[in-house]
């Protein structure tokens, strides 16, 4: 049966007629100019300035994944923004986490968001925790003309994969490289001394209590020693995001739960400034 391509006036035909469940896809195909890799900067000298979100980590821990981020923007030596989310929900069993350029990072994430539950809708099914994976991997991808102008984004994706029923890390490079990471990840400015006070404290029988609070001792060691990431500012009420994703679906923490467990890791850094260490065997 043909196709009907014809809009009833309310919306374009484009909307009717059958297609990809892909939604990039489909705006490749009627509105290609909308897609972020298809814009044109100006021309302009050396590197553009713009607000970029910086440390984000993750860490598995039995029956499911912890995602959280630190809320600081930088612009050079400068904060841009004291408060900037960077962890975001893709779905009800997937989050992001973004550093790079803030703005096309975030503009990525909500077009991914649309990705997915256009996915979902067309086909009646949730995509693969896999699948997701990898559509996320062609949308950096198609990022990689603006990267190469300085606006690179490199985000962090965590989720509760229900067919092998745990969680699961994935980091990228510019290019939409893809990585499955072991046990716990980091991304971003800080992610050096992040993943060093993730590999002292991982264990493999983490409660999810004690993986909310290694993410937080994660974020304070690299905000202790990078500029451009945020630790906790107890005047402002501002405190990391934390994410944790299980069989039950996404959960953001509270500004309650994540300010008690700010407050108990910086109790702590009083009497132990460097954070805890691992036992000795």
């Amino acid at each position: 049966m043909e196709a009907n391509t014809r809009s009833t006036g309310r919306l374009p035909a484009a909307f009717l007629t059958p297609g990809s469940s892909s939604f990039m896809d489909f705006l490749g195909a009627h509105q290609p100019e909308m897609l972020p890799g298809n814009r044109q900067l100006p021309p302009v000298q050396g590197v553009v300035e713009a607000p970029h979100g910086t440390t984000i980590v993750a860490v598995t821990f039995p029956g499911g994944v912890v995602l959280a981020g630190d809320r600081r923007a930088t612009m050079g030596n400068m904060i841009a923004q004291r408060d900037i989310e960077k962890v975001f929900p893709a779905d009800e069993y997937s989050a992001v986490g973004i550093a790079g350029t803030a703005g096309l990072a975030v503009e990525m994430v909500k077009l991914f968001q649309l990705e997915l539950e256009h996915f979902e809708k067309v086909e009646g099914a949730q995509l693969s925790l896999e699948g997701k994976a990898n559509r996320l991997s062609t949308m950096i991808r198609s990022n990689l003309g603006m990267a190469m102008q300085g606006l690179a984004v490199v985000p962090l994706f965590a989720g509760y994969d229900v067919d092998r029923g745990r969680g699961r890390i994935f980091s990228y490079d510019v290019t939409g490289g893809r990585s499955e990471e072991r046990n716990y990840a980091t991304t971003g400015s800080g992610s050096v001394f992040a993943r060093g006070a993730m590999k002292k404290l991982f264990r493999d029988d983490l409660t999810e209590e004690q993986a909310t609070t290694l993410v937080v001792q994660a974020l304070y060691d690299a905000a202790d020693d990078d500029s451009a990431t945020g630790g906790p500012d107890v005047a402002r009420r501002i405190y990391p995001i934390i994410t944790v994703i299980t069989e039950d679906g996404f959960r953001r923490l509270g500004e309650e739960e994540s300010a008690e467990l700010a407050g108990s890791v910086l109790q702590a850094r009083l009497e132990q400034p460097d954070g805890p260490r691992a036992a000795l065997l």
